[in-house]
């Protein structure tokens, strides 16, 4: 005959883990959690839809450089990483750049938001540096709307952030042949209320240094966007 004690201990060891078990996949599952962070965790795991479109080939250029993401924006232009509309404009035409940028644009009704990234053909860059440039570009744009929105979380760019990364997180590749019409599409997003940032290469792989390669257009409505960059094509 078992003995009682031995049979309470085995009892008592074997609904702990059963309890232990049950409440691990509870946890799991997000049955234990507030609701608020169960939908968020459900957002950060959700599959983002991808477009054909925004498919960019691998390559194998190393990644050079990159924003220094830690500094301020006035730091990221310091050391070139970020490109003003226009070498030689003055102080009261930067300002008015910059108090256009601050009203950013909405999308209306359900309209989805997107990135465009704008990259230059004329600089002969392969496959890998641009998507090293895109990249650039695409975090460049992320950080300036993110400041604008850790700010207020109820801000403009802080709503066109939350469309966009629940909406696919669409980015789309064109292409253009110039540095002058890349500034000038920046300076026109910038007057619609359009996040727009250039990047600049620090010149130590393909092309010189100080070249602007890539120009980021958005997140912003889409609606916004093709006013702006509708009329380029595809690269």
């Amino acid at each position: 005959m078992a003995d009682p004690q031995s049979t309470a201990v085995v009892s008592t060891a074997m609904v702990g883990l059963l309890s232990g078990f049950l409440l691990g996949v509870y946890s799991v599952r997000g049955y234990l959690i507030s609701p608020s962070l169960a939908e968020e965790r459900r957002a950060n795991l959700a599959d983002p839809l991808e477009s054909e479109e925004s498919d960019v080939d691998e390559g194998d250029t190393v990644l050079d450089h990159a924003p220094n993401w830690a500094n301020g924006e006035e730091a990221d232009r310091r050391q070139g990483l970020r490109a003003e509309a226009g070498a030689g404009a003055s102080a009261k035409d930067s300002k008015k750049k910059k108090a256009a940028k601050a009203v950013a644009a909405e999308p209306k009704g359900n309209e989805e938001c997107k990135l465009v990234l704008v990259v230059r053909t004329d600089l002969g860059m392969t496959k890998g540096k641009i998507a090293a440039q895109c990249g650039h570009a695409t975090l460049a744009c992320y950080k300036t709307l993110s400041r604008a929105a850790q700010k207020d979380a109820q801000s403009a760019e802080a709503r066109l952030l939350r469309r966009w990364e629940r909406t696919g997180q669409a980015k789309i590749a064109l292409q253009i042949k110039g540095e002058d019409e890349l500034l000038e599409l920046m300076a026109q997003a910038r007057s619609l209320g359009v996040t727009a940032e250039v990047i600049q290469d620090a010149g130590r792989t393909q092309i010189d240094a100080g070249s602007r390669t890539v120009l980021g257009v958005g997140p912003a409505p889409k609606s916004e966007v093709d006013k702006i960059t509708g009329h380029l094509k595809l690269l």
